[in-house]
């Protein structure tokens, strides 16, 4: 062999050797992925849970505390419907919104995994409406109802009281919209 052979094939080794290695890398990059996702999910759930207990254990139930007269209150009421009181009411409804939000959460991790590893503005998206869904979704699950806290209100005009995961889904929302906007 002469000394171009010999680079020849020191190159392909080499080549075929950072290739390998970047499959791997790339094989534990999707496990780290998808394993970050479910923790921060976990963790803003934890966040809407905690914040839900504090409200129960220093609010009773269907009153509030005035935190800025005119505009905000916190308060402690149990909504058996979707965000912001949509479609509230028992029974089979509160079935239909755990498969909902167990499909939902799914089709978002799906979709996470998908992201490019730069993209975190959408990853952040799904995030917040992963989180947010599954904070929910162990209310209904335990309590069969969700706890809201979160009111405000001009005058005698009253949002529908929500919580941390209300706020959450609803602000992945926006941002997934942006980031389709912006991709467009």
């Amino acid at each position: 062999m002469n000394e171009k052979s010999i680079q020849k094939v020191v190159l392909r080794n080499c080549f075929l050797a950072k290739n390998a290695g970047w499959e791997v890398e790339m094989a534990n990059s999707k496990i780290g992925t998808t394993a970050s996702f479910f923790i921060l999910v976990g963790v803003l759930a934890a966040v809407d849970q905690l914040t839900k207990y504090l409200v129960v254990e220093a609010i009773p139930l269907n009153t509030g505390i005035s935190v800025i007269p005119g505009f905000f209150n916190l308060v402690h009421v149990h909504n058996t419907g979707g965000a912001f009181s949509i479609f509230a009411g028992s029974g089979w409804r509160r079935y239909i919104f755990m498969g909902i939000t167990v499909v939902v959460v799914a089709a978002i991790a799906y979709a996470y995994g998908k992201v490019g590893k730069k993209d975190n503005w959408t990853r952040i998206a799904y995030i917040c409406i992963a989180g947010g869904a599954v904070g929910n979704l162990i209310d209904r699950i335990v309590l069969k109802e969700v706890i809201d806290f979160l009111d405000f209100y001009v005058g005698k005009w009253h949002w529908p009281a929500f919580n941390v995961a209300d706020t959450a889904i609803s602000t992945g929302a926006v941002m997934l919209l942006v980031s389709l906007i912006w991709k467009k």
